[in-house]
């Protein structure tokens, strides 16, 4: 049998297929500074032209035999659609990321406009999906949005945000509910545009932040919405931080895969949901790809994500553009070379 494609072997990992190896993929920004200067381009231009997002994408995973792409990179274009503006850092040489300048300050501030998904970036996003797939078809291709409480986190500030949850408890929810329509209109927009998987990223909801009551009234029913209206592609329900005491109403909300990152106790969250489920994680990529200098420790942290019972070995977060070459390379490698053993979901060939 002829080796899988990227794009076949993420795919069938979905659907619980035999594999010839794990895949080695993300559901976070994975692009890397070898990229770019490859391209002879910067950082700060990645971000505002199709062409360059695209580029960017499928050389990072060229340079180091990934499977799968995945766009956009910064968590400011929905906010930016949204007429709260952009800074975009188009003169930094270095890694800096978009943010948004002018969040809302109170709940009455709030007007999201009808039309925001022509606005700003997003236009342009969608047509580095569309020449990614037209130049590596060979490739997955992946989306990724922010989950409804993380969303909301960027076009209000937080502080306020958390303490509506307390003082306007009706008016906090009301928002959060216009938040996930805004989700749910992003992962059907995705569909339509024919990606292979869409990673729904509420990063900023673990436990660290929201108490495992408030996460099951205020976070899960807003996410099992936005899952059931993901029909047609692979999903995957990511959080960071801590995430073990809320692993199972993250699983009630419909996603087809768990991503999680370091902080989870993949070993205890294996046993309660048991080997059929698809999970994802769970290694520190910054110290695992920027930090460390001995490979052998590289190849040991990716060797304890599998031998826990991952089924991918994800990034726990964005992947830091800067990483060192030669920790990429042992990632990779020992992923496609140690993961050709079974998963506890996935058989091999």
């Amino acid at each position: 049998m002829s080796e899988l494609t990227g794009k076949e072997r993420v795919q069938k990992l979905f659907k619980k297929e035999p594999l010839d190896t794990m895949p080695c993929f993300s559901g976070q920004g994975a692009v890397v500074v070898q990229a770019i200067e490859e391209m002879g381009t910067q950082f700060a231009k990645i971000h505002t032209d199709a062409r360059l997002m695209a580029q960017s994408a499928i050389t990072s995973a060229r340079l180091f035999n990934m499977d799968a792409v995945v766009i956009p990179y910064d968590m400011a274009a929905v906010a930016e659609a949204m007429g709260r503006g952009i800074s975009l850092y188009e003169n930094a040489d270095g890694v800096i990321y978009p943010t948004v300048p002018n969040k809302w300050k109170t709940l009455d501030e709030i007007d999201i406009p009808k039309d925001y998904m022509s606005q700003g970036r997003l236009p342009m996003i969608d047509e580095a999906f569309k020449i990614i797939k037209e130049e590596a078809p060979d490739l997955a291709v992946g989306a990724w949005v922010l989950g409804p409480f993380t969303l909301a986190g960027q076009i209000m500030e937080l502080d306020i945000l958390l303490k509506g949850l307390k003082k306007n408890k009706d008016a906090t929810a009301a928002f959060l509910d216009q938040v996930t329509q805004v989700t749910v209109d992003m992962v059907k927009h995705y569909q339509e545009l024919d990606v292979d998987f869409i990673s729904v990223r509420d990063m900023g909801s673990g436990t660290d932040l929201l108490s495992p009551r408030m996460w099951k009234t205020l976070v899960g029913p807003n996410l099992k919405k936005v899952f059931d209206a993901i029909t047609c592609v692979p999903s995957v329900n990511h959080i960071c931080g801590s995430t073990d005491m809320i692993i199972e109403m993250m699983h009630e909300c419909g996603a087809d895969a768990l991503s999680v990152d370091q902080k989870n106790n993949v070993v205890a969250t294996r046993e309660k949901l048991g080997n059929d489920v698809l999970l994802f994680g769970n290694f520190d990529p910054y110290k695992t790809l920027t930090q460390l200098e001995d490979m052998k420790e590289v190849e040991a942290i990716i060797k304890q994500c599998i031998d826990n019972g991952l089924d991918a070995v994800w990034p726990g977060c964005d992947i830091w553009p800067d990483i060192r070459k030669e920790n990429m390379e042992t990632y990779v490698k020992t992923v496609k070379e140690y993961g050709k053993k079974a998963s506890p979901a996935v058989g091999r060939i």
